[in-house]
This record gives structure tokens, sequence and C-alpha cells, in this order.
């Protein structure tokens, strides 16, 4: 009875350790240094995305919840053959504006534009909500 009781208390013991560090390392996946602000955070990510199309600089910019690692290499080869598939085209992007913010949470817009050698151009509204957590990151675009 004494031995049951001692190997209870251990497995009890050891299942608790278990939780308290599974619960520390998940809640710091994003223990590495975010922007110092919701606009910088933004302004890197575009820069990842459409001038240097690096997904691994990309993914490393946005928030532990919304890091896709696939759905951001997709997002960069879509920005590539798009590339590809006009002449000399060039991703520009307005200032980004911080639109909201709070302690936790901003939305931060810019207008990303498209320019081409034979002169076409487009335009596209964009808005992120960027979080606070260990600086700034970016976690969805709306």
């Amino acid at each position: 009875m004494l031995v049951a009781s001692v190997v209870l208390a251990v497995t009890l013991l050891l299942c608790l350790a278990g939780g308290v560090s599974a619960f520390l390392v998940v809640r710091n996946l994003d223990a590495g240094e975010g922007a110092a602000d919701p606009v910088a955070a933004v302004d890197g990510f575009l820069k990842a995305v459409y001038t240097e199309q690096n997904a691994e600089k990309a993914a490393s910019l946005v928030c532990s919840e919304a890091r896709d690692t696939e759905r951001i290499e997709s997002k960069i080869q879509e920005v590539a053959d798009y590339a590809e598939t006009y002449a000399d085209p060039r991703f520009r992007w307005t200032q980004p504006q911080l639109d909201e913010q709070d302690a936790e949470r901003a939305v931060v817009s810019t207008t990303l534009t498209v320019l081409t050698a034979d002169e076409r151009t487009t335009e596209q509204q964009l808005r992120f909500i960027v979080v606070e957590k260990t600086g700034w990151w970016v976690c969805d675009v709306i």
C-alpha cells in the first residue's frame, strides 16, 4: 500500500511538472523580439513578402497563432509567380498608418501598388491586425 502511494505521488508530480513545462513552452512561442511598434511590424512583413520574397523572414514577423509556414510560402510563391507574369514588376506601399491601437492590439493599413515596365498599375488596400506580446507581431490581413 505504501509503495502504491509513493508511485502514485511520483506519477502525479511528473504529470504536473510536464503540464507546467508544456504550458510555458506554448505560451512563449513568440519569445523572440517582435517589432518595436505596429507600423514597423507591418513594414517589415511587407518587405519580407514583396521585396525580399523570403518566407522564413516573413514567418519570423508573424504571431505564433498565425504562423503557418506552408501558407506563408504559398503566398510568397504566388507573389513570385505574379512577378514572372509581368515585365519588371515593382511592389510599393504607402507608409503604413496606425488606424487604431490599444495596449495589446493594433490595426494598421496601407495601399499596396504594383507597377510594371509596360506601365500597368494596380492597387490593393490592406489592413493588418498586429498584436503585442514580446514586441509587435503581424497576426492577420483583413
